[in-house]
């Protein structure tokens, strides 16, 4: 998008005033949403946007200043922008820009373009179908299809330059269900970083036949019991509850704030010893993959905890510096008007070696959750509170009754030292994570069935002011 000597003379230009490093950002992005509403197309959006960021680090200073005109004028103004927080001279030279190529591949088979947008309607149309036909149960279904072209350029002044090309396609689906005044919403979607080969890899009616029939199922949900008892939770998605009441602890602008409960802890026992966790962006095909993250800095595999002990936080460039340390490939930004932070890219909790049908078979008694929804989560405490769209009772190892209302809450990291058991079934969530922090960014969480042999459950029976707030 830039020609490297462009890019140079604008490095030149922010690190006029005495910068020590100076970078460009640049992003081209296209997009298509189009959204199905009771067999009707709701909504059809195509969307294009690209710009440039211009920051510069004066030791531990950053200053940031971003265009949508990509223009050698508008660069030139963007950077001197940028360095205006200084007046001094400069003394950081630009390197000779040299491009980096990572051996990362996440190919495209099926480019976007390989089906019209009609045929895309069409699609959503057959999946709003196979989920009405499924049971005249069936009161409403939303279906979604998004996709996603994301390319970044990025250049520094200590030479870097690298691309990275990020494609992605969603189907989101929502089933509501009634009998009576009983309704039950089950909702799930499933994507990748990938092209459209995903869905002839998928059975798009199947998906949603399945989402009916949770939600016909659940309408005999007894109500959840309330109290303190033992949850098992489902691998995949159950990754979350990681995600959001353990993983932003670990995300390093929390730890230097010193705002973490697992501030100063690397090296400490922190979870169960059964207990191995980490951040994968070199994952094929993941939504939280790159090749490079909005730093520059090559996608890295970080063990976050290994046998319970803490070993590494999750580093962007900023952070790092202040630290005296390197970056663990975590900066990410929403766009070119924002700033990256550290974020989490594919976060789980690694196999154990337990069949996950045997920590069933060992629970006198508890919950199993399938299925979860949203949730909120402190981040400084680690408290959190989730719903469960699909949960059943398990009584003397064995599932039994569907119950409806469940909601999990605790604090992760106490929860996170006394899981018991963690199965053999490894598994990332069908690829729908987003996660917000001021900034959205796609993401993956996952774990095997994990248990959870003491926490608070309420249940659509629990006493007023029984749920925590957090």
């Amino acid at each position: 998008m830039i020609a490297p000597e462009i890019a140079k003379q604008v490095l030149a230009e922010a690190l006029r005033t005495g910068g020590d490093l100076a970078e460009i950002y640049v992003e081209d992005r296209t997009s298509l949403s189009l959204g199905l509403d009771d067999g009707r197309l709701e909504n059809a959006v195509r969307g294009a946007d690209r710009g440039a960021g211009i920051r510069v680090f004066f030791g531990n200073l950053v200053t940031y200043a971003y265009t949508d005109d990509l223009s050698e004028a508008s660069l030139l103004e963007a950077a001197r922008v940028a360095a205006a927080a200084a007046k001094g001279n400069n003394s950081a030279q630009v390197i000779d820009l040299t491009q980096r190529k990572s051996p990362l591949e996440f190919p495209i088979l099926k480019p976007f373009d390989a089906l019209s947008i009609r045929e895309k309607a069409e699609l959503l149309q057959k999946m709003d179908a196979a989920a009405r036909d499924y049971h005249d149960a069936i009161v409403q279904v939303t279906v979604t299809y998004n996709e996603v072209q994301r390319r970044v350029w990025i250049y520094n002044s200590d030479g870097l330059y690298v691309e990275d090309d990020r494609n992605f396609v969603e189907v989101l689906g929502g089933v509501i269900a009634q009998r009576d005044d009983v309704l039950q919403r089950v909702g799930e979607g499933f994507g990748a970083q990938s092209g459209l080969e995903l869905l002839d890899s998928k059975d798009v009616e199947a998906h949603m036949r399945d989402l009916a029939d949770s939600a016909v199922r659940m309408l005999d949900a007894r109500p959840c019991p309330a109290g303190e008892m033992t949850v098992v939770m489902c691998n995949g998605w159950g990754g979350v509850l990681f995600h959001e009441a353990c993983g932003h602890q670990m995300e390093a602008d929390f730890i230097t704030k010193g705002t973490s409960a697992y501030a100063g802890k690397v090296g400490q026992q922190v979870a169960s010893p059964i207990i191995t966790a980490l951040d994968d962006a070199t994952i094929p095909g993941r939504r939280g993959s790159f090749r490079f993250d909005d730093d520059g800095v090559a996608a890295q595999r970080t063990v976050l905890i290994e046998n319970g002990v803490l070993v590494d936080y999750m580093w962007d460039l900023v952070e790092a510096r202040r630290a005296g340390r390197e970056s663990t490939g975590n900066g990410r930004r929403q766009s070119f008007r924002h700033l990256p932070m550290p974020r989490m890219t594919n976060t789980f909790i690694d196999n154990g070696d337990a069949a996950p049908e045997d920590i069933i078979a060992d629970t006198k008694y508890g919950i199993y959750i399938k299925r979860m929804a949203g949730g909120q989560a402190d981040i400084a405490r680690g408290d959190f509170v989730f719903n469960a769209t699909e949960a059943y009772l398990i009584e003397n190892g064995k599932l039994t009754a569907p119950v409806r209302g469940a909601t999990v809450m605790g604090n992760g990291p106490k929860v996170l030292m006394e899981v018991d058991a963690i199965g053999n079934d490894l598994a990332l969530d069908p690829g729908q994570g987003m996660c917000g922090k001021g900034q959205v960014a796609r993401v993956s969480v996952g774990q095997p069935t994990i248990r959870l042999p003491k926490v608070m459950v309420g249940g659509t029976d629990e006493p007023a002011g029984g749920v925590m707030a957090v």
